[in-house]
């Protein structure tokens, strides 16, 4: 692996040189901080955990930001990207999809939503009082998993809601397919209203000629992304940014902050700023190289793994685009189920991000190399061996299989009383809190929508193969919470 001295681009990133100057006057005690945090950079308290932590105000900057250098940061990350505005969140994408939903409209306007969007998409639709209308992408026939979005299912959501105020989707999705997002935004832009693309998985797009271009750049006009889940930032590290009506874009830089700031803590860390600020300047500096040599690590793995009799990886086939960065495992073939394989990979101390029965998703990043993909490559290659069975069919999962109906607005039910009653006796009900197979954290069911028999059995599938249920509040799914009738 090439050595990479990160004090090599802190002169581009103001956070980050920050940070580097902070932590050596830490290790050089010259700090007296009488500001928060509480540990005061002691680890005789509580050990090595709290080293890194720094804030950002009476930290890397004063109380008062008298050095602007968050304002530098994300001013820089804006022009990497190529559009005018830009905001580091601490809370993850889960802050960064809210905020965007809660700039684009007014309470009781209709929203345009891919249903395999995360769930925070939904929360954040509760806190604007928007009207969720689902769009579904196609599901591929052959490994039964989410495919494009198609623009013209886009064009009739927007047609038949002409008061909608924004379009929303996940591309590339939880396990990397892809969407033709230029035929969005030009549909989108037809209506008036902004395309808004969660890309959480693939911050590295558009910085390798290997790998796609970014959102913005194909005619989106804001993008959410994780530096903490492909790049190598502090969890919960990501970053909102938008083409506002300042450079000709369609969205409002003021109601941009003030819908960013609303749900932003006041104590933001100064180390994962500082993290997302040293991974722009990485990916800018040394982009081509890593995120290339990320695909060809992701290609050597895929060409090993589909050498396995049964075992399948997802790759570009028929009219499904899949990001080169992005390893995805197909079990079927090879009758092993993925929770047992997980298991024994558990056991070497590989996780996953993702395993149910028929999926397996390991998380291959710039931060690995030729010898971490063998070991993962011939430990997976030893637990589908060991777990061999009897080939099976593809059967979709929950989270992209079952269809929404719909019957109240998502913030209506979720402020309704509810009531707690037998499963089985909900179906027919409207439901009042979200339930979802995690991963990927896509809602099989939400407030407002109608339990239906398909949703419950599907869910009740997904338990009864060893998969998480989350969200809900009895998550054996035993009960269900459903808006009261006098709700």
């Amino acid at each position: 692996m090439t050595a990479f001295d990160p004090r090599g681009y802190a002169d581009d990133a103001p956070l980050f040189a920050a940070w580097l100057r902070y932590m050596a006057d830490v290790r050089g005690d010259r700090m007296r901080p009488f500001s928060i945090p509480g540990h005061k950079h002691r680890t005789d308290l509580v050990g090595d955990l709290i080293v890194g932590d720094v804030p950002m105000l009476a930290g890397l900057d004063t109380m008062k930001q008298d050095k602007g250098l968050l304002a530098d940061a994300e001013s820089r990350a804006a022009t990497a990207w190529g559009v005018d505005w830009c905001r580091f969140s601490v809370n993850g994408s889960s802050h960064a999809n809210q905020a965007s939903v809660l700039a684009l409209g007014r309470p009781g306007q209709s929203v345009v939503v891919s249903r395999t969007l995360h769930r925070s998409v939904l929360l954040g639709i509760v806190l604007a009082g928007l009207r969720p209308v689902w769009v579904s992408p196609s599901i591929d026939p052959v490994t039964g998993l989410p495919g494009a979005v198609p623009a013209e299912a886009v064009e009739a959501a927007l047609r038949a809601n002409p008061d909608a105020c924004g379009m929303l989707i996940g591309d590339p999705s939880y396990v990397g397919t892809q969407s033709d997002v230029p035929a969005l935004a030009d549909v989108s832009h037809a209506f008036d209203v902004p395309l808004v693309v969660d890309a959480a998985w693939a911050a590295y797009f558009g910085f390798s000629t290997r790998v796609p271009a970014h959102a913005l750049a194909l005619g989106a006009d804001a993008l959410i992304t994780s530096a903490h889940k492909s790049l190598p930032a502090w969890s919960q590290s990501a970053l909102l940014l938008a083409r506002t009506t300042r450079s000709g874009g369609l969205l409002d830089p003021d109601r941009l902050e003030r819908a960013f700031d609303a749900s932003l803590t006041t104590s933001s860390s100064g180390a994962m700023l500082a993290s997302i600020d040293a991974s722009r300047a990485l990916l800018e500096r040394d982009g081509e190289e890593l995120v290339g040599r990320l695909v060809d690590l992701v290609a050597d793995a895929r060409a090993r793994l589909s050498g396995v009799p049964g075992l399948a990886v997802l790759t570009d086939h028929d009219d499904v685009r899949v990001d080169p960065a992005k390893l995805v495992v197909l079990l079927a073939g090879t009758g092993a189920h993925g929770h047992a394989v997980e298991a024994d990979l558990l056991e070497h101390g590989i996780t996953l991000e993702m395993a149910d029965r028929d999926v397996l998703v390991p998380m291959i990043t710039i931060a690995d190399d030729t010898a971490s993909i063998d070991v993962l490559v011939e430990k997976l290659t030893d637990a589908v061996e060991r777990r061999r069975g009897v080939a099976r069919r593809i059967t979709p999962s929950a989270a992209w299989s079952v269809r929404a109906e719909t019957a109240l607005d998502p913030r209506a039910a979720f402020f309704a009383r509810h009531e707690t009653i037998d499963a089985d006796a909900a179906i027919g009900r409207v439901c009042a809190e979200l339930i979802a197979p995690y991963p990927p954290g896509v809602p099989v069911l939400a407030p407002g929508e109608i339990v239906t028999r398909e949703a419950l059995d599907a869910l009740r599938a997904t338990r009864a193969d060893g998969g998480r249920i989350a969200y809900a509040a009895d998550a054996t799914l035993a009960t269900i919470q459903v808006v009261a009738v006098d709700g």
